[in-house]
């Protein structure tokens, strides 16, 4: 497979590893997302290392060491992103698997198991008509300031979700037309998102305009702007406000 097809064939496998475990009830609350956590990073290192032997590993699971930043590829996931709203039986939860070349988000998944779809930068829907009015995704527990008040410059209606790989999809998908987050993200919470927006034809970058880019000795990456080519000049003048 390529590597792209291998992205999108790990990220499905282990969104129906995560909902077997979820169907099984050996666990419930917190233990659930535990365990959860533990099971798709499992298969995930395992799969990559044995597809992908020379290429590096950054995952929210294990262990980061910088040696990795001497490698030209890497592979950045999170087994489980929305570990939450997974362990409270919610559909708003992701798998993430991305592909970093030289710092460049190319090839990437994610699956939302809750949904029964996953999105892969080879093969993503075709974006419709933006939504009058607009519609912008924020935390359902926590939205950000400078998201509320973008929206309301913009006249946008705010929608509440879980993970951000549920958010960045909902763009993707055409539920939404604007994801801005300044809460605090690291490399793995993004990088499979930014990379299936980007092949749909969608505007990613940090909100200040800079690119996002990945395999940092540190690994956090706190802002992100995913939305539609055509509003990117109206939120950016809205966040000089």
């Amino acid at each position: 497979m390529n590597d792209a097809a291998l992205s999108f064939s790990l990220a499905a496998e282990a969104g129906r590893l995560l909902q077997d475990l979820q169907k099984s009830g050996r666990f419930e609350g917190k233990a659930l997302g535990d365990a959860g956590d533990r099971l798709a990073n499992a298969f995930l290192c395992n799969a990559l290392h044995r597809e992908r032997p020379d290429d590096a590993l950054l995952s929210e699971e294990e262990k980061d060491t910088i040696d990795r930043c001497a490698v030209d590829r890497v592979w950045i996931i999170d087994p489980l992103d929305g570990t939450r709203e997974y362990s409270e039986g919610r559909s708003d939860w992701a798998v993430h698997v991305a592909l970093s070349v030289s710092g460049i988000a190319t090839d990437g998944a994610v699956a939302l198991p809750g949904l029964g779809v996953t999105l892969g930068s080879d093969n993503p829907p075709a974006l419709g008509a933006a939504h009058n009015p607009l519609r912008m995704l924020v935390s359902r527990t926590r939205p950000a300031p400078e998201a509320v008040a973008v929206a309301k410059a913009l006249g946008a209606e705010l929608v509440p979700m879980g993970s951000a790989g549920a958010k960045a999809m909902a763009v993707v998908r055409g539920e939404a037309d604007i994801y801005l987050h300044t809460g605090g993200q690291y490399e793995w919470d993004n990088c499979a998102p930014v990379a299936v927006a980007q092949a749909a034809g969608l505007y990613c970058s940090r909100i200040d305009g800079s690119p996002m880019r990945y395999n940092a000795a540190n690994p956090y990456l706190p802002d992100l702007l995913i939305c539609r080519q055509e509003l990117v000049a109206d939120i950016m003048a809205a966040m000089q406000l």
